[in-house]
């Protein structure tokens, strides 16, 4: 059974996350944390625009705010957003990784450690490397790894570089993630 969603995004992200996000319902179960690639002064505008396209709640999280089902987490801008053990979020001011702060490696590892085999980690768009060694950290925990067949990205380098380190248990073009997230959701397996 599943219990959390993380989601790492770069260029291209917006498009990709918010299509997505739109054909979730607001009864998708999972709690679902998102690190897209951006400014630090976009944060709230980016919360605004996907509140306005799902039925899901976008909130920026805050250090020690449990994750709840119903709910996206974007990581603010010039925060680095971790998963504790506890399941609760933390923010730290870290120096960039992969010339990303936010950045996804950070998230899914941290995910990785906490959710183990009850996570699900998706690489979308990109124009970068960042999250293929998070993604590999899922998949050594045992959690599940989908990658945007590259094919369907904006911006490809992303998604190459994630399935080049980590076996994907699934590569889909955009349009067919968010029915494999509501099924995995639904069956748990």
């Amino acid at each position: 059974m599943y219990s959390a969603l993380v989601i790492g995004a770069s260029a291209g992200g917006l498009k990709a996350i918010t299509q997505i996000l739109a054909q979730l319902p607001s009864s998708y179960p999972l709690p679902i944390a998102i690190v897209q690639h951006r400014l630090a002064d976009h944060t709230q505008l980016l919360v605004e625009l996907l509140n306005a396209n799902t039925e899901l709640t976008v909130v920026e999280p805050y250090s020690g705010q449990k994750l709840q089902p119903g709910f996206v987490y974007i990581a603010p801008g010039g925060y680095h957003l971790l998963i504790e053990r506890t399941q609760q979020f933390s923010l730290s001011v870290d120096s960039p990784v992969c010339y990303a702060i936010p950045s996804i490696d950070v998230l899914f590892e941290s995910a990785a450690v906490s959710y183990a085999q009850q996570l699900i980690g998706l690489v979308l768009t990109g124009a970068n490397s960042d999250g293929s060694i998070g993604l590999q950290r899922i998949r050594e925990y045992g959690g599940l790894c989908i990658v945007q067949d590259p094919d369907s990205a904006e911006e490809a380098s992303m998604p190459k570089a994630a399935l080049k380190l980590t076996k994907a248990d699934h590569t889909l073009p955009l349009e067919k993630i968010a029915d494999l997230l509501l099924q995995l959701a639904s069956s748990g397996t």
